[in-house]
């Protein structure tokens, strides 16, 4: 026999639960910031982002890449 005293969560809580949080979630939605378009072009995006270091250009030489 089951234990009456020893309920676990039941379907219906469940999916109580579920609904609470999609409502939750599609409620906090207007609260996100306007979509921003990128502003780079192709060819900003393509640009190295760092620097020639002596450290990277030490990484070159150690790991033997041409220089």
């Amino acid at each position: 026999m089951k234990d009456p005293r020893k309920r676990g969560v039941g379907r219906r809580d469940f999916l109580a639960v579920v609904g609470l949080a999609a409502g939750t979630l599609a409620g906090g939605a207007p609260f996100a910031g306007p979509a921003v378009a990128d502003t780079e072009s192709n060819d900003e995006k393509r640009k190295p982002r760092y620097r020639e270091s002596e450290e990277v250009k030490t990484f070159y030489r150690v790991n033997r890449y041409p220089g």
